[in-house]
């Protein structure tokens, strides 16, 4: 179950010198300066597999490659260690590696994964950059992937499907509403489709599964108002709705339907590829994982 207990956990976030990363890197220093939790910003150096003596093709300086990279991260540290994260311990990372790779690696024993929704190698065309997407897909960990833009101000947004995933998911809203001093909105769905029910029925089902999934929160958050949305329709649209002028969506990698090695879920990349707003994909701790795969019980 996520907690914020424990202060000696990073935040990582992945670097690369672009635009985007640099979004990134404030969002995950502020994030970090939140918790007062350490911040490691990461670059990987990716030199190409076929690199090496007598290999043919183009030349690659792997130590040029890392001279750049420990550039990059100290350009990157100096940028928020003053300005936005003063009390904040930076460290930095060069590593040669794959960025995915190298950021799931990372983000084992992180508190958060941070990365960019796009990179120097995303077209601008292109609506998620190959390492945010992958990222989101085979982290063991909680990954948050940021925008171009961001707000300081509007709602966290969480989605509920009352799956052990979708519980992780509720307690780190919870969380970060409180710490934002923002309103947390709630959002359950349900469908008619294979049932054959009274719509009211279903209706009063789906205010009990949500009722059921924020139970507690309510004494140990006094602090944070809650609207509940419950309503037909597909999770991710409503989600998407709700966040509209939010400046945070949380997400469970896997909902209801999830299934063990799934990695991950039809509603999470749905949001992931509309939302609008930073997002974080919520995930329990890795015995957690291996406990109950995120399957419904």
């Amino acid at each position: 179950m996520f907690t914020s207990e424990n202060p000696n956990r990073p935040v990582v976030v992945g670097v690369d010198g672009s635009q985007q990363s640099l979004i990134a890197l404030r969002w995950a220093a502020e994030y970090a300066a939140r918790h007062r939790a350490p911040l490691q910003v990461v670059y990987a150096v990716d030199v190409p597999v076929d690199y090496g003596p007598g290999l043919s093709g183009p030349l690659f300086d792997a130590e040029q490659l890392r001279s750049h990279g420990r550039s990059v991260v100290a350009a990157a540290a100096a940028e928020v260690s003053a300005p936005l994260a003063p009390e904040v311990v930076i460290s930095t990372a060069v590593v040669t590696g794959a960025p995915v790779t190298v950021l799931r690696d990372r983000g084992r024993s992180a508190r958060l994964t941070v990365v960019g929704s796009r990179g120097l190698g995303a077209l601008r065309r292109t609506l998620l950059g190959s390492v945010s997407t992958s990222l989101a897909r085979h982290a063991e960990s909680p990954v948050a992937v940021i925008p171009e833009t961001t707000a300081q101000t509007g709602a966290v947004v969480v989605g509920v499907d009352g799956s052990p995933c979708s519980a992780e998911a509720v307690a780190l809203a919870f969380d970060e509403a409180s710490r934002r001093g923002a309103h947390l909105v709630a959002v359950h769905t349900w469908s008619e489709f294979y049932r054959y029910e009274a719509r009211t029925t279903m209706q009063t089902e789906a205010e009990a599964v949500l009722s059921e999934s924020l139970a507690g929160y309510a004494e140990k958050y006094p602090e944070v108002s809650v609207e509940r949305v419950v309503a037909e329709g597909l999770p991710a649209k409503a989600i998407l709705v709700a966040a509209a002028t939010a400046q945070l969506i949380v997400v469970g990698s896997h909902g209801r339907r999830g299934f063990a090695g799934m990695t991950l879920g039809s509603v999470a990349q749905a949001v992931l590829h509309g939302a609008e707003c930073p997002l974080v994909i919520a995930r329990p701790e890795p015995s957690s994982v291996r406990q109950d795969h995120c399957e419904s019980r």
